[in-house]
């Protein structure tokens, strides 16, 4: 464990004027509250708080931040309170260690739901104070070089917790250097052997072409000292995680892969960074769309840089950075720039960006998001990596790798998003889909009553443009399902010899507790609410006459005394369809659906035919129909469609698969009903599915009488 004195001498490395009296206490103090508690590896427990601190020395962060490392773990594990900090070490401290220990009860791999709102406290506390992010980053760091002393369980729920949460936040604040670490220790536990493999490959190449690094390094000094440029050189491998990751996304053996070196060149100033990939482009050729000038097009939290790539000795790939001294001071802090020290004043470096205007930057369309969305924009938020697009004025629209003109379109304004029906990208028309690349210039092409389509989720990468096509899908189901629930309560309501009236819908709305007869019909509509239950609201006395099921061996109405009848299995007629009898020689008589195309076939029999109707009321629910359904090939769907079915009221009778792909099923499931009013209800649950491709009644005339 790191003595106080030494954690001291770190902090006054670059804080001269460091309050040492106050560490000492908070030292003191921590240590005292943790006293008899031990980590898994048999140390001490306090050995962590110290680590965590020292860690953000690194970073050369103020005296609130160090004491807040060391303080982070009292108000939760010890009997140490809100009040004793703020009575000890000030208001500062207190809620600085508060925000950590809330940040710690976060359970940030639970549930979806719960997940979206631990992710907006997190964000929240962000917004707060960001310090409290770099304390719970530091101290996810140590215990993720410590977790071997865990056991195998939570060895992997933290590591899945670090790859999907902190690794990308980190990243996304800058801090490219602990991203990468924390990607790397995770990669160690999620998948040991593929890592393994990755550094014995390293080894294997190192024996065959050498130290390759010095060499390229002596190479690019080389050529700064022919025009004479002072600046460092630094080159080192890539990491093992940020290579698989790379060989998986490209789908490239370890031995095709050519840039796995990188290389930075730290100069004085701006004009230099430019001389200088001059002089990179003169002596090794530049590999074509993998320049990048993040000085002229800065990122977000600050990080400004020349980023190139060129084949270099031997025709190995290299990539370069070329940035001044300001630059890589918050290329490698990040956001936390902002609080560096240095001679024991703030930095005021011209780079840093204001944390408070970053995280509203980040979060400032995420109140336009719905709580079950909020999640994966979020994510789309952290991952994203930039590209930088022109609108014909020549404003400049950053979207995140990959975007698409639509994700240009809804950047401008939601409005313009909506009504796009194409693009031209450099003067050219292309499609929808076309993935945009930096500098290339963009024209959105609108029509007025166009629409988001549904197709467009899988196209669009951004949070905004998802969040607004569904919102605009929503609005546009809902008025479907209004369409659906009026012709569901008109047949309810005439089986009660009464009509929907908007005035008896709207009585219906105020029995239900909800805002109006609209919102009646969209819930009968997309089967939240019965027709029974709306007619139950304003004439209980009725349904309870209507609940009264008929008897399925007398539902047809028209037969004489002496006939029998039974469904034709090639168009499985229900309740409430139109139907028409053929008599049948010993059969009794066959009832049909009067769009049956096995009906073509009698019309020149019209002695045959039997003029039918089914009696009005409740049915019992015994007609089978056949559904035909594609849905995704993915664990659980199955049995979600089962479930919904049986949400419905509905029993299954039979289910045979048609086709088995990779990626999707056909089969056919057999349902039993209680007549069209059911079946409605059943296709609109099953299309509100989003594993369900598609859905249709199925007539087999092969199966005709």
């Amino acid at each position: 464990m790191i003595d106080v004195e030494d954690l001291i001498a770190l902090v006054r490395n670059y804080n001269p004027r460091t309050n040492a009296d106050l560490i000492r206490r908070a030292y003191a103090y921590g240590r005292r509250m943790h006293q008899g508690q031990m980590r898994k590896s048999g140390e001490e427990y306090f050995t962590h708080p110290v680590a965590v601190a020292a860690i953000l020395t690194e970073q050369r962060l103020d005296d609130s931040t160090i004491i807040t490392a060391l303080l982070h773990d009292t108000i939760e594990d010890t009997k140490s309170t809100y009040s004793d900090i703020e009575r000890e070490f000030g208001t500062e401290v207190a809620e600085l260690v508060d925000g950590v220990t809330k940040l710690t009860n976060l359970q940030l791999t639970s549930s979806a739901a719960k997940q979206s709102e631990n992710f907006r406290k997190l964000f929240m506390a962000m917004s707060k104070d960001l310090r409290v992010i770099l304390v719970k980053l530091a101290d996810r760091l140590h215990n993720m070089r410590t977790i071997k002393w865990q056991g195998p369980e939570k060895q992997a729920q933290k590591a899945r917790e670090t790859m999907d949460i902190f690794a990308p936040l980190a990243g996304r604040m800058g801090m490219q250097w602990m991203r990468e670490e924390l990607e790397d220790l995770a990669f160690k536990v999620l998948n040991a052997e593929a890592r393994a493999s990755i550094i014995r490959r390293f080894i294997t190449l190192q024996k065959e072409t050498g130290e390759v690094i010095p060499k390229i390094t002596t190479d690019i000094r080389a050529e700064l000292d022919k025009v004479q440029i002072e600046a460092d050189v630094y080159g080192r491998a890539k990491k093992p995680y940020s290579i698989w990751r790379k060989m998986q996304e490209k789908q490239l053996a370890f031995s095709r892969l050519s840039d796995i070196y990188g290389f930075r060149i730290i100069c004085r100033d701006v004009a230099d960074c430019y001389r200088i990939l001059g002089v990179i482009h003169l002596r090794w050729r530049a590999v074509p769309g993998r320049f990048k000038d993040y000085i002229s097009q800065p990122k977000t939290n600050g990080y400004r840089s020349i980023h190139t790539t060129v084949s270099g000795r031997d025709g190995k790939r290299v990539e370069v950075q070329i940035r001044t001294r300001q630059m890589h001071e918050v290329a490698e802090a990040g956001v936390a720039a902002h609080w560096s020290y240095r001679e024991g004043v703030r930095v005021q470096n011209p780079f840093a960006v204001d944390p408070k205007q970053w995280v509203a930057r980040l979060t400032e369309r995420f109140d336009e998001v719905d709580q079950d969305d909020f999640l994966e924009n979020m994510k789309l938020e952290m991952y994203n990596d930039q590209v930088f697009c022109f609108t014909p004025k020549g404003d400049v629209v950053q979207l995140p790798k990959g975007a698409t003109p639509i994700d240009f379109a809804y950047a401008i304004h939601t409005r313009i998003g909506h009504s796009c029906v194409g693009a031209k990208v450099d003067g050219l028309r292309v499609p929808l889909w076309t993935r945009l690349k930096n500098g290339q210039s963009v024209e959105v092409i609108t029509a007025a009553g166009q629409r988001p389509q549904a197709t467009w989720i899988d196209i669009v990468v951004t949070g905004r443009a998802k969040a607004a096509i569904r919102r605009s899908l929503r609005e546009e189901d809902r008025e479907r399902f209004v369409k659906l629930g009026h012709e569901l309560a008109r047949v309810a309501f005439e089986h009660v010899g009464r009509r929907a009236t908007d005035k008896a819908l709207r009585t219906a709305a105020r029995t239900l507790g909800l805002p109006d007869e609209n919102e009646v019909l969209a819930r009968l509509g997309s089967a939240e609410l019965t027709a029974r239950e709306v007619i139950e609201a304003i004439y209980p006395e009725l349904a309870m006459q209507a609940a009264e099921e008929i008897d399925a061996n007398r539902s047809v109405a028209g037969l004489s005394a002496d006939q029998s009848y039974r469904r034709a299995m090639c168009c499985q007629p229900v309740p409430g369809e139109r139907i028409v009898g053929i008599t049948y020689r010993g059969q009794g008589v066959v009832v049909h659906a009067i769009d049956c195309p096995a009906l073509a076939e009698f019309e020149e029999q019209p002695q045959r035919w039997v003029d039918l109707h089914w009696h009005s009321g409740r049915h019992a629910p015994v007609y089978t129909v056949s559904l035909m359904l594609t849905i995704a090939n993915g664990a659980g769907v199955l049995g979600r469609i089962c479930t919904l079915i049986g949400e419905q009221k509905a029993n299954i009778s039979d289910l045979r698969f048609l086709d088995r792909k990779p990626d999707f099923y056909r089969l056919v499931v057999e349902v039993d009903l209680r007549d069209v009013e059911h079946l409605h209800l059943i296709l609109t649950a099953l299309e509100a599915e989003t594993d369900v491709a598609q859905v249709e009644r199925s007539r087999d005339l092969s199966r005709r009488p």
